[in-house]
């Protein structure tokens, strides 16, 4: 027995690698992980281009997207009429919707409707009339004044720093006149084709009427009808808070841009009135309908004012106008812009500034002008879609 115990234990007492002992609790091994093998290193040549590879990750994207909006204007651009006549109606429509839901409250929808459409378009006739009135008023002394202005400023050029001689005006008048009737068969042919851009104007505003019948009675249940058509059940919820941030923005921009242009134009007629230059009224009104375009349009009809004024009284009343023009643009772009708009639009100037460029190469005046609510909306959309669920 004891040499059986012996050899179950092994020599010095210590039990054997296959002997066990009756009764006594198993012995447990503990599994080590095996050890990880070591990734390899990535080689120098994918160290080297990571950079690159994703930067083509990105401009391929990119291009996708331009490609994409190549096409979205190249459409727009077949069908400006069209795009022009609904971007007016949508102008419209942010503008009188507030007064037709205010007189819904005592009228019904139709008649509130037609009350704000036919009372606005009275107002603008109005306002039209005025003005012409102002213009043939004043048009027997204003071509007097003009001739004495124009004589005023050759007179003004004769003196330094020009010291522009009489021979040379009266060659470059000549060159004026030759061209004119050299071109004369090309002016006319253009003047023609204005007015087939007359009938297109005409046609467009008709369909913007149109549209903005439709926009202002029942807007939300045409965007309703789009989006639950269009757009697969699980997007609506995310693209209706985009829609609703869309019309919130845009409606913010033109109802701003409104006040600025009135208050340009206010401050425009009054100027001009106190220095008694032509045509204060039109000049205003020139003044109201640039300042829709940003950055761009005020200086342009402020320089048209400085022009008039040179030529009806004078270089002293245009150095004013032109001081005008500094003023004005100082209280636009640090008064009015940041107090009225700063809410609506929330983009730095110089996204702005490229923004009216690029429209204005784009598709001329119409691109300047819808180039800045365009880009707004955009980037209303993004944080719309971007942003988490309520």
């Amino acid at each position: 027995m004891g040499d059986a115990r012996r050899r179950t234990a092994g020599p010095g007492g210590r039990r054997g690698a296959e002997g066990t002992v009756l009764g006594s609790r198993p012995g447990y091994s503990v599994r080590l992980p095996p050890a990880s093998r070591p990734e390899p290193e990535a080689s120098t040549a994918e160290r080297t281009v990571l950079w690159l590879r994703i930067a083509a990750a990105y401009a391929w994207r990119l291009i996708l997207v331009g490609i994409v909006v190549y096409g979205v204007f190249s459409i727009l651009g077949s069908f400006q009429l069209i795009a022009v006549a609904l971007f007016l109606a949508l102008v419209v429509t942010s503008v009188l919707r507030p007064l037709a839901d205010l007189l819904n409250r005592v009228l019904p929808r139709p008649l509130s409707v037609a009350v704000a459409i036919v009372g606005s378009l009275l107002l603008l006739l109005a306002l039209l009339a005025l003005v012409g009135n102002a213009v043939a008023g004043e048009w027997a002394r204003l071509l007097s004044e003009l001739r004495g202005g124009v004589h005023r400023i050759e007179e003004w050029l004769q003196r330094p720093p020009f010291r522009l001689s009489p021979g040379k005006l009266s060659d470059l008048q000549r060159q004026v006149t030759n061209y004119v009737s050299a071109h004369q068969s090309t002016l006319l042919s253009s003047a023609l084709s204005e007015l087939g851009r007359v009938v297109e104007l005409i046609t467009g505003g008709a369909l913007a009427l149109f549209a903005s019948v439709f926009f202002i009675h029942s807007g939300e249940q045409l965007w309703s009808w789009m989006r639950d058509q269009l757009l697969p059940s699980g997007a609506r919820p995310a693209w209706e808070r985009a829609g609703r941030a869309a019309w919130r923005t845009f409606a913010g921009y033109v109802r701003g841009i409104i006040i600025v242009a009135a208050t340009n134009a206010v401050l425009v007629g009054v100027a001009l009135l106190l220095l008694r230059v032509p045509l204060a009224l039109p000049l205003a009104l020139l003044e109201f309908f640039a300042a829709f375009v940003p950055l761009v349009g005020s200086p342009v009809a402020l320089a048209v004012a400085t022009v008039v004024a040179l030529a009806g009284r004078g270089p002293l009343t245009a150095a004013a106008v032109l001081a005008l023009i500094v003023v004005i643009g100082q209280l636009e772009g640090h008064v009015l812009h940041p107090l009225v708009l700063s809410w609506a639009v929330q983009l730095h100037p110089l996204v702005v500034a490229v923004s009216v460029i690029g429209g204005s190469i784009v598709a001329g005046v119409i691109g300047a002008v819808v180039a800045v609510p365009f880009v707004s909306v955009i980037w209303a959309v993004l944080r719309a879609l971007r942003a988490l669920p309520p």
